[in-house]
């Protein structure tokens, strides 16, 4: 037992000697290439091995020949292991060079192109994350370019908003100067309808700014969807029997949400003006409300003929404004494509989702909301047409 362990102290004595060694390599090869840092490992490794080889021999007494065998089958065995691990780190070098090149790919027009077969576990688990980074980056890129046309977009039909009432203020304000205005009280009347439109688009502007800056601030309560609907409902019967439009309360289940109830109702107004404007006389606008998979379905369908397929996914952006099925009528009223991007970003900042799609004579609006438990026991009565 005493032989053993001498011989067991002898060979850690002779490595750790071989390891203080080469301690001075490690901070050499610190920055330097993985292939060259591998080769040092293995010569470490062959050292020791040879070292505590040499003085187990030593101690042993072996003859001339038995340390000379012993000795060769170091040697060989070193040759060998020092002729791998150059392989191997080349070969780990070459694909670390390759990833290298791919990931300055990353975020150009091409996007990243993956090494076909990284040498390692971490270089593959490396090539991954670049990809999906690079991913990232395109997405985020697309949403650049989306949000740069709908910029330009609302740049334009504002510039075009503003002009048109301006110009008839400055006519009118002339003709008030000159003494030519026939009907003065007909003329301070138009003034004033035009700069409540002006005031309007003004304060949807400031509003849009607020949502998508981040700092729409929500004052959050317990509330019935039925109230909400009603009072959205009321706020837009003038419009709508001024327009000739009915509004009709499809079935609302009284869900209980907790919400801004300043703010989704104005998301329902935008959407019943919405779709009012877009429904032609003697059409139907439509409001529900029902519970699925655990979040509250508010629902407005109108009368507006559809929107073509491939301007459903841009119903939400700013300035948007559609083709000629949802044009605005010939009472005067427009808008600046504002409407819909704020209903989108008062519902996202609640956590809820907006989608819309063709369905029957028009289109069908949904916000999604999330509930906060079961319906409340309530003898509500059903909600009335408002217009």
């Amino acid at each position: 037992m005493m032989d053993f362990l001498l011989i067991v102290a002898l060979a850690a004595l002779g490595a750790a000697l071989a390891g203080l060694l080469a301690a001075p390599a490690v901070r050499v090869l610190r920055r330097r290439s993985v292939a060259l840092s591998l080769f040092a490992v293995a010569a470490l490794a062959v050292a020791a091995m040879a070292a505590g080889t040499v003085a187990v021999a030593q101690a042993m007494f072996l003859s001339g020949h038995d340390l000379g065998v012993v000795m060769a089958v170091v040697a060989v065995s070193g040759v060998v292991s020092l002729a791998a691990a150059l392989l191997f780190g080349r070969r780990i070098a070459a694909g670390s060079e390759e990833l290298a090149r791919s990931a300055r790919t990353v975020g150009s027009e091409g996007g990243f192109v993956a090494p076909a077969e990284p040498p390692t576990t971490e270089l593959a688990a490396l090539s991954r994350a670049l990809e999906e980074t690079s991913g990232r980056l395109a997405e985020a890129r697309e949403r650049e370019r989306a949000l740069d046309a709908s910029r330009r977009e609302l740049i334009a039909g504002i510039s075009h908003d503003l002009r048109t009432p301006l110009a008839g203020l400055r006519a009118m304000a002339e003709a008030l100067e000159d003494g030519v205005a026939e009907d003065t009280a007909r003329y301070h009347a138009r003034m004033r309808i035009e700069v409540d439109r002006l005031a309007a688009m003004v304060d949807d502007l400031f509003e849009l700014a607020r949502i998508q800056a981040g700092a729409l601030a929500l004052t959050l309560s317990r509330v019935s969807v039925y109230d909400l609907v009603d009072e959205a409902l009321a706020g837009a019967g003038p419009l709508a029997r001024a327009s000739g439009v009915r509004l009709v309360a499809g079935g609302v289940v009284p869900l209980p949400v907790r919400v801004d109830a300043q703010q989704i109702t104005r998301v329902l107004g935008n959407l019943l003006v919405n779709a009012i404007r877009a429904t032609p006389a003697d059409g139907t606008v439509a409001v529900s409300a029902r519970q699925e998979q655990g979040r509250v379905v508010l629902a407005v369908e109108d009368g507006c003929g559809g929107i073509p397929p491939e301007d459903l996914g841009r119903v939400f952006d700013t300035g948007w404004r559609g083709g000629a099925a949802r044009t605005p009528r010939a009472d005067g009223e427009s808008g600046a494509g504002l409407g819909l991007a704020i209903v989108r970003g008062i519902v996202e900042a609640h956590q809820g989702r907006t989608t819309v799609r063709n369905a029957g004579a028009g289109c069908r609006f949904e916000v999604e909301l999330p509930t906060v438990g079961p319906p409340p026991a309530t003898d509500a009565p059903a909600l009335q047409p408002a217009g």
